[in-house]
């Protein structure tokens, strides 16, 4: 009896320690991390944007459309941009007035006016105004590495595909990719709100903003009946 037992336990014993070593790699020598994001890094860098628009003075400037490619475009340099932007008309006659109209329009739009650069170019091949700035773009190499095959995982290696989806998702939605070199600089604090928080608390009255029914977080009115 004795020996069965601890013919049992060695058994056993044996079982945990082939477990274990199914749950530890053998020899890794893939030289890839558990953690995608090392694997697959997002880099940012700067990329240059630019728009060519067509300008006629006789026509007060812009058609409707171009107006409005023009306003998404100024909305995402002032999103994204890093440094000036610049306005580039085709020398002639109307050079002086598409870089007015142009300047006022971004002015207009928020972009500060030491942040505008004006000049003209030969506009022989191209009569239209070009319109640029610097940016920034999250960009990660491409995924599709099936260089080792997913069935075999006697050395329980990491994968080369594995966490790239994650980080092309990531660098695909991010709003600046200059969030994920560094956080932006916190606001100044609300004087006025934090005047009023202690004045109430001071008080004993209650020093939570008043929510609407609309914030009252409620999903639906039906009856459970």
């Amino acid at each position: 009896m004795t020996k069965t037992r601890n013919a049992l336990r060695i058994a056993s014993l044996a079982a945990i320690l082939l477990a274990g070593s199914c749950a530890a790699p053998i020899n890794d020598g893939s030289g890839l991390s558990p953690d995608g994001a090392l694997n697959h890094p997002i880099s940012v860098m700067p990329q240059n944007e630019s728009i060519a628009l067509p300008f006629s003075a006789p026509d007060a400037g812009l058609m409707p459309e171009d107006a409005a490619r023009f306003s998404a475009f100024v909305a995402a340099y002032l999103e994204r941009g890093s440094g000036a932007i610049s306005v580039s008309a085709p020398s002639g006659s109307e050079a002086s007035a598409a870089i007015a109209y142009f300047g006022e329009r971004l002015a207009s739009l928020g972009v500060p006016r030491d942040h505008i650069l004006v000049g003209t170019h030969d506009g022989a091949g191209d009569s239209r105004v070009q319109i640029g700035y610097v940016g920034v773009v999250a960009h990660t190499e491409p995924c599709g590495d099936w260089s080792k095959s997913l069935a075999d995982t006697a050395d329980n290696a990491t994968a080369p595909n594995f966490g790239c989806a994650v980080q092309q998702n990531i660098a695909a939605m991010v709003t600046d990719p200059r969030d994920l070199v560094s956080p932006h600089p916190m606001t100044d604090a609300d004087a006025t709100r934090r005047q009023t928080v202690l004045d109430n608390y001071e008080k004993g009255k209650v020093t939570a903003s008043d929510k609407t029914q609309d914030q009252s977080g409620k999903v639906s009115d039906l009856s459970t009946q």
